[in-house]
C-alpha cells in the first residue's frame, strides 16, 4: 500500500508541469510573452542600459502577461551581460512572477555532462534555488540522452524542460537535419531523434507531459523534411519565431497542423515595442493572444476534418463490403468474412 502511494506521489511530481501548463493554457491560450530586454529597447523606452533597466523592463513586461498569457520566457543573457547585478534582476523578476502566479520559463539552453548536472538543478529547480523557474530549456548536442538525469531532476522537482529539436534559426538546419549513422534511431533525423527522446518521457502520462520540444515557427515544410510527427508528441511544444522573426498566422498552421493544443508561441519584440505604457503593452499581449490563438485553433480543426473525412471515408468502404457480403452466396460470404478479417486485422 505505501510503496503503491509513493508510485502515485512520484508520478504527479513528474505531470506536475505539465498538468498546469495545460490548465493555464486552457484558461489563458497558447502565448508566451517573452521577457529580452534588448539594448535597443531599453534605450527606446528611455531606460538605462543596465541590470537595473533590465529589471524595471521585466516588471513591465509581467505586468501586461499578467492574466492575459499563458507563460513568461527570461532570455538569459540579457541578463548576464551585466554580470551579478544582472543575475539580481534575474531572480527578482522571477520571484515577482511566482508572486503573480505566471508560469515560469527560463532560456538559458543549459546542458553538459553528467558533473554539472546537480549544479543545474540547484539553480533552477530544487527548493531555494536562486533562480527557480517552472521550466528551462536545453540543448541535447552532447546527445540527447546525456539530458537523461538532468530531465530526471527537473521532473522530481515538479518541473518541466523543453529541448531544442527543429530551431527557428536558418544556421541550424543542416545539423539538426543530419541522418543519424548509429544508435536507436539510425537512418532518421537528428531532430527526429531528439524529439523521440523527449516524448519517452512523457509515456503514460495523462494528459499533456512535461518535457517539451523546441520547434521554431519559421521552419515551414521542413517540420515535413525533418520526419518528425507532432501529432504523436504529447509534451508541451515551445515555438519561437513568431512575428519579428517573420513567422506569421499561415506559418504556425503549416508548421502545426496536426497538433492538439500543446504549442505554446513565444513572442517578445512584437510586444515589447510597443512598450513603456502599461496600456499599450496590454492591447498588444491581448491582440496576439487572439491572433495566435485563432491561427493555432483553425491548424487543429484543418486536422480534425481530416481525420473525419477519413473516418468517412472508412465507413463507406466499410458498409459496400459489409452489403457485398450480404448479398454473396453463401460459401463466398463466408470466405469474405475470413479474408476481412485477417485485413482489419493487419
Amino acid at each position: 500500500m505505501a510503496e503503491a502511494t509513493r508510485e502515485e506521489e512520484i508520478q504527479a511530481r513528474r505531470s506536475d508541469f505539465g498538468l498546469r501548463l495545460s490548465t493555464s493554457m486552457s484558461k489563458f491560450g497558447p502565448l508566451c510573452v517573452g521577457i529580452d530586454p534588448h539594448r535597443k529597447v531599453l534605450s527606446e523606452w528611455g531606460y538605462q542600459v543596465d541590470a537595473e533597466g533590465a529589471e524595471m523592463f521585466s516588471m513591465r513586461m509581467l505586468q501586461a502577461a499578467h492574466g492575459r498569457a499563458t507563460a513568461v520566457k527570461f532570455q538569459t543573457p540579457m541578463f548576464e551581460r551585466y554580470g551579478s547585478k544582472g543575475y539580481a534582476a534575474l531572480e527578482r523578476a522571477l520571484y515577482a512572477a511566482r508572486q503573480m502566479g505566471i508560469i515560469t520559463i527560463v532560456d538559458c539552453l543549459r546542458g553538459g555532462l553528467s558533473t554539472t548536472i546537480s549544479a543545474i538543478a540547484d539553480a533552477y529547480f530544487k527548493p531555494g534555488a536562486p533562480l527557480k523557474a517552472d521550466a528551462i530549456t536545453l540543448l541535447p548536442y552532447y546527445g540527447a540522452r546525456s539530458l537523461n538525469n538532468l530531465t530526471e531532476e527537473a521532473l522530481s522537482y515538479g518541473r518541466g524542460v523543453f529541448v531544442a529539436s527543429l530551431t527557428s534559426n536558418t544556421e541550424g538546419t543542416s545539423l539538426q537535419s543530419a541522418i543519424r549513422q548509429s544508435g536507436s534511431y539510425k537512418g532518421k533525423t537528428v531532430a527526429y531523434g531528439i524529439a523521440g527522446t523527449a516524448q519517452k518521457f512523457n509515456q503514460d502520462i495523462d494528459g499533456m507531459g512535461s518535457v517539451g520540444l523546441i520547434i521554431g515557427a519559421t521552419i515551414g515544410q521542413w517540420i515535413t523534411t525533418g520526419g518528425i510527427d507532432l501529432s504523436q508528441f504529447t509534451g508541451p511544444i515551445l515555438s519561437p519565431g513568431y512575428g519579428w522573426q517573420g513567422a506569421e498566422a499561415q506559418d504556425l498552421k503549416t508548421v502545426f497542423a496536426g497538433t492538439r493544443g500543446n504549442v505554446l508561441v513565444t513572442v517578445s519584440r512584437s510586444i515589447a515595442t510597443q512598450g513603456p505604457q502599461i496600456d499599450k503593452l496590454a492591447q498588444a499581449t491581448e491582440s496576439i493572444a487572439l491572433d495566435v490563438r485563432q491561427a493555432l485553433s483553425e491548424a487543429t480543426k484543418e486536422t480534425a476534418s481530416k481525420n473525419s473525412a477519413g473516418d468517412g471515408r472508412k465507413r463507406d468502404i466499410t458498409a459496400r463490403k459489409i452489403q457485398t457480403n450480404v448479398h454473396a452466396p453463401s460459401s463466398a460470404s463466408s470466405h469474405s468474412t475470413n479474408g476481412g478479417s485477417g485485413r482489419d486485422g493487419k
